[in-house]
């Protein structure tokens, strides 16, 4: 197996500011150490990583899956299981067999996410890509806003991630289009799991994107799924809800962070939160965070408190995180941290253009979807990818709360 340890550990402390430095590092997470998940191997299928995941099991094991590919959009990608017994600091590459034929076609997984529903029991959902019916195209069309045909996989584990059982389709409706898994699937204060899924249009389908995100909820541990709850939808069609991530409050509550872009302005707004205290099937009203454009995984420790990373790509071209007090609490920017810097000779600002356009720069970005998860200690981990056109590492960063 491979090892990939830290690159970088280091510990921030406040001694020797003013007092007023002080007062603020109080309230501020920290960065203690940095490193690796997978470094990338140039003009190779491990020249770009991304889709970072990671899940922290009850026996204190790390399982983090990544997205391995030639390039960042390309048919020879696959996903690929690393775990760490040393909170993160050492990776050891584990086998994996993420799907390929599905219903007679090739394709690729984009990503996967793991859940633990039971101590030892993983359900490992992986959004798998059809590159057969569009040989040689991108995922998304750049003349309709479609996207190449995708499936939602499942597959069981028994003993802790160490085998799989066969993969398996998830039937949706065929008004969800190709299915995009946008967070882990969530396991609720009375057992059921909740599936958040975004639709899409197929490749070819010219007609308005009537963009939406919705829940499926199981009773049955994965094995069948109820009817389409909406979780963020904008009847008009202006306002998109992409990539909801989403996390689980000790108290059942479910906080749901999103990526709002405005169609008709072609313009990112500012992340949105919804809150649902009944599982998923209804919902406040989308909240204004405040900060942009594109949240991660929030990391939701015992107490309560939460931990949420974002990309700001377009004013700092920065990952950065900031915690809040409660998953419907306020996140003061006194609390933030910068997680990932990104090297630059110029600052793009926000794109203006048709959607199209919008979709396609997503393809050429070379950082981003950190997704945090709270460690055993108290302290979160974050994982991210980073890099430039040619290569992009799988990386991690540990945060510290006051």
């Amino acid at each position: 197996m491979n090892s990939f340890a830290t690159e970088e550990s280091s510990s921030q402390g406040s001694s020797g500011k003013s007092n007023q430095a002080t007062i603020e590092s109080t309230r501020a997470l920290q960065v203690v150490e940095r490193g690796f998940v997978r470094r990338s191997e140039p003009g190779t299928r491990h020249a770009v990583f991304t889709f970072p995941n990671i899940t922290a099991l009850s026996d204190g094991r790390l399982l983090a899956t990544v997205r391995a590919g030639s390039t960042k959009d390309t048919d020879d990608e696959t996903t690929e299981l690393f775990e760490s017994t040393e909170g993160g600091r050492a990776w050891f590459q584990r086998p994996f067999p993420a799907p390929t034929l599905v219903n007679g076609k090739r394709g690729s997984a984009k990503s996967c996410q793991i859940t633990e529903i039971e101590p030892g029991r993983l359900l490992g959902a992986v959004m798998w890509v059809d590159r057969e019916s569009y040989p040689g195209k991108p995922l998304f069309n750049s003349e309709t806003e479609g996207c190449l045909p995708m499936e939602i996989m499942l597959s069981d584990s028994y003993d802790s991630g160490e085998t799989w059982s066969k993969w398996r389709v998830v039937p949706l409706p065929a008004e969800i289009g190709p299915p995009s898994l946008t967070s882990a699937i969530m396991k609720l204060k009375d057992g059921t799991l909740a599936m958040s899924i975004e639709t899409n249009k197929t490749y070819e389908d010219c007609s308005k994107w009537l963009q939406k995100v919705v829940l499926f909820h199981s009773t049955d541990k994965g094995q069948t799924w109820g009817p389409a709850v909406t979780a963020g939808c904008d009847p008009e069609g202006r306002i998109f809800n992409w990539d909801q991530r989403t996390g689980v409050a000790p108290d059942g509550r479910i906080g749901a962070f999103l990526w709002t872009y405005d169609s008709e302005t072609n313009t990112y707004l500012n992340m949105r939160r919804r809150v649902s205290s009944d599982g998923g099937y209804t919902w406040s009203q989308p909240e204004d965070l405040g900060f942009a454009d594109q949240a991660g995984r929030p990391a939701i420790l015992p107490d309560g408190r939460v931990v949420l990373s974002y990309v700001d790509r377009f004013n700092t071209q920065c990952i950065r995180a900031r915690w809040a007090s409660d998953i419907a609490a306020p996140f003061d920017p006194e609390t933030e941290a910068v997680v990932y810097s990104h090297q630059t000779t110029a600052s793009t600002g926000p794109r203006t253009g048709a959607t199209t356009e919008a979709l396609v720069d997503q393809g050429r970005w070379s950082y981003g979807l950190p997704c945090a998860e709270a460690l055993p200690d108290g302290d979160v981990i974050v994982v991210y990818y980073a890099g430039n056109s040619e290569a992009m590492d799988a990386c991690w960063a540990r945060l510290r709360l006051p």
